[in-house]
């Protein structure tokens, strides 16, 4: 079963629409696609990850082999409430936290910095696109997500550390994520994500040439009514190799009121009466209208469509 793959570069020409679609089949039906020909500088990326990786040799690596996770191993029992990973969590928007990690290198820290900034635009470029492919206004999900400040960014920094035994741990147990949309720079030589679609396991093979992974979150799921659902997924441990994961959320505020769009609702407490009748002079009508009309009776609103 072989991902959907969008070629960004398409969206401004004469494959616009057939690429679209694709974005939207995307979204609907998997949940979660990779995108090529982002526009995000590929040094800027190849560095973030140069620097996360050497971060994590200098002072992570040795403390997570020290912890309980990885000592509760050697009692070779099966660990259910616990993820094989060494991880730390930075907040960009609308506060930075980033100050607060005094072991940070300043390279580090202004190479991050300027990465995210890049990945906020194609974050917001995706919630445009989302909404053109939803019918809504183009600024419908940025402006849902603002709340008082704008919407939430930050991003897990995470190395899934060689593991003796894979077999009695995963990497990251099986889950959704709780936000929005999900934006993922992952190792280019190690696997280990996997998506569950149609009843199966799917793997996610490492990301060659500085690709970046999508996936939904549970507030697109609601926003979208159900359209757009929310992907589990899941990090298998590896005994041979230390995967790279550097995942940046763009969520709504804490404060953000989350509803389905209105636009997006189906008619609701309507007589089914009242639809027959507008249906016999509709059937061979495109049901979209008719949906709308009924809305509007709904609503209190006598007029309908004919």
């Amino acid at each position: 079963m072989e991902i959907p793959v969008i070629n960004f570069s398409k969206l401004d020409g004469e494959k616009r629409r057939e690429t679209m679609a694709l974005l939207h089949q995307a979204f609907e039906k998997w949940g979660f696609f990779k995108i090529e020909n982002h526009g995000i500088d590929t040094e800027l990326m190849e560095k973030v990850k140069r620097l996360v990786n050497r971060h994590y040799e200098d002072g992570m690596k040795d403390r997570f082999y020290e912890s309980e996770i990885a000592k509760s191993l050697e009692n070779k029992s099966t660990t259910s409430n616990a993820d094989w990973e060494s991880t730390f969590f930075l907040w960009h928007r609308p506060n930075s936290n980033i100050d607060e990690f005094k072991n940070l290198s300043e390279d580090l820290r202004k190479t991050m910095d300027a990465y995210i900034d890049q990945l906020i635009k194609l974050a917001e470029k995706l919630s445009e696109l989302m909404c053109e492919n939803l019918g809504l206004e183009k600024a419908y999900i940025r402006e849902a997500f603002s709340g008082t400040k704008g919407p939430s960014v930050g991003t897990k920094v995470a190395k899934y550390p060689r593991c003796p035994q894979p077999e009695l741990i995963r990497g990251l147990r099986e889950h959704t994520d709780a936000g929005g949309i999900i934006l993922l720079l992952q190792d280019d030589k190690v696997p280990g994500l996997e998506f569950f679609k149609d009843g199966q396991w799917v793997e996610i093979p490492p990301s060659k040439n500085n690709a970046i992974f999508i996936n939904t979150g549970d507030q697109v799921e609601v926003l979208s009514n159900g359209r757009y659902k929310s992907a589990l997924h899941r990090v298998m441990a590896d005994k041979n190799g230390s995967r790279l994961s550097i995942a940046t959320f763009y969520n709504p505020a804490g404060d953000a009121v989350i509803s389905p769009a209105p636009k997006l609702l189906y008619p609701n407490h309507f007589h089914f009466q009242d639809y027959l009748n507008l249906y016999a002079s509709t059937k061979f009508a495109d049901k979209g209208p008719r949906f709308e009309s009924m809305k509007k009776m709904a609503d209190g609103h006598q007029s309908v469509i004919v």
